[in-house]
């Protein structure tokens, strides 16, 4: 919907609450609901303020140390949140409800350079120099299960109930049991704007999958945090829970592939060519670029600790950082043909923040591009054997230290934005490491 839209429908009272959302580190919808008729006449021209802390904060909300744009000692003040109203869109789920995503800026007028959705535009600034423009498709998985988020906390996560008892993939039968869930997120996503494609099962116990069309690279992002918070809000009214979480237990992780690809400024694919798998001169320096950056941004692409219990070998998220044609071993995937080639990166899991993930990307080809970066032979076979290849990093603390240490990084993001994200590793691991585990529990409390 547009603003004279969204104007008639406060005025007519079928709308009466806007919701002004930012994205935070984590991924997720922060902000306000407003009413309707105040934001018009107030925050449409003059946007809102929200506290600077909501980039500088844990997962639990949490006030933490070490961010330099946030803290006690400056005071935590204000940022602006300047609604962009090429994302405005109803929101069905809710009633009389309207949403609109923001960019931030500080109180000064500048852009905030820790904020997800501004670091996905600077990269697509760089990636527009060269006269390309990236597009993109998430692809989220999840775990549904009977009990409520309230129940769910109630039995401190442990004991749920899955939607299904067995493996759902590609079963029509089995999905059907929760048809009428799915079928309300696919519909009511499709009222918010985005465009459903599918849903299918998958192989974890209640492991479902729905499907989106691809977008340029910044819409693609926004759909993907609008579905995320609202596929969890339809559940919670259902009196049901789903988790995005990478890896909720011991069977399958849920995946987010992230299928990417560059157009020139003819609208045509920039990577499809003459060369190995059909890809052009440009395609062969994006792959090598994304090889070659994998590592030291995988940060971006598996930003807590739970992230990186995905990958295990057999499990279909990559341990390997190779690339291949059509071949679910590799970390990178080409996937489709003609001018739907595109690259699928196998290493993001449910967990990620896809503003960061695809910016990671863009830089990555842009890497590959800007130092003209040979490829590497297509890997064929099962590349979980494959023992001389580049590993995704094992753990977050791996993981921050490359980060770091890498230097592509702060050429690419800026030192501000490495500090910013490595700060927030490193909050990750002090929680993780002061806490007692269940593991811990269940091995030591009687037996040592």
């Amino acid at each position: 919907m547009d603003l004279e839209d969204l104007d008639v429908a406060v005025d007519n009272g079928s709308i009466d609450t806007v919701v002004l959302a930012l994205t935070d580190m984590q991924g997720r919808l922060q902000g306000k609901r407003l009413h309707g008729r105040y934001f018009m006449d107030e925050v449409v021209t003059g946007g809102s303020e929200g506290c600077n802390y909501l980039l500088a904060v844990d997962v639990d909300m949490n006030t933490v140390d070490g961010y330099a744009m946030s803290s006690w000692s400056s005071g935590y003040g204000d940022f602006v949140m300047k609604p962009d109203f090429s994302t405005l869109r109803p929101v069905p789920w809710q009633p009389g409800t309207a949403m609109v995503l923001a960019d931030l800026e500080t109180t000064g007028g500048e852009p905030v350079y820790a904020s997800p959705r501004q670091i996905l535009r600077r990269q697509l600034d760089r990636l527009a120099a060269h006269g390309l423009t990236a597009f993109a498709g998430t692809e989220l998985e999840f775990v549904l299960y009977k009990d409520s988020y309230e129940d769910a906390l109630t039995k401190n996560y442990r004991g749920l109930t899955p939607a299904n008892q067995y493996n759902v993939d590609y079963s029509l039968l089995g999905t059907a049991r929760v048809e009428p869930l799915l079928r309300r997120i696919r519909n009511e996503m499709a009222g918010a704007g985005l465009v459903p494609e599918s849903a299918k099962g998958e192989c974890n116990l209640g492991q479902h999958e729905i499907a989106f069309r691809y977008a340029d690279a910044l819409t693609a992002a926004d759909h993907h945090v609008v579905y995320k918070n609202g596929a969890k809000e339809i559940a919670a009214q259902e009196g049901m829970a789903l988790t995005f979480m990478a890896k909720p237990n011991e069977r399958e992780g849920n995946s987010c592939h992230i299928h990417f690809s560059l157009r020139s400024e003819d609208g045509r694919s920039a990577m499809l060519g003459d060369g190995p798998a059909h890809l052009s001169v440009t395609g062969q320096r994006v792959l090598a670029g994304l090889l070659a950056t994998m590592r030291e941004f995988s940060l971006l692409f598996a930003p807590n600790i739970n992230s990186y219990k995905r990958y295990q070998p057999g499990s279909f998220a990559p341990t390997a950082l190779r690339w291949g044609v059509d071949n679910r071993t590799c970390a990178l995937r080409i996937a489709g043909h003609g001018q739907g080639m595109r690259v699928e990166n196998r290493v993001p899991g449910g967990d990620v923040n896809p503003y960061l993930a695809i910016a990671a990307l863009i830089a990555g080809a842009l890497h590959g591009i800007e130092h003209e970066l040979d490829l590497e032979e297509e890997f064929q076979g099962n590349a979980y054997d494959d023992s001389s290849a580049p590993r995704v990093p094992t753990t977050l603390r791996d993981a921050l230290g490359l980060w770091e240490r890498g230097g592509v990084a702060a050429e690419a993001f800026g030192g501000e934005v490495v500090a910013h994200y490595a700060n927030m590793a490193r909050v990750e691991l002090a929680a993780f490491d002061a806490a007692v585990t269940d593991w811990e529990l269940r091995r030591g409390f009687e037996r040592m």
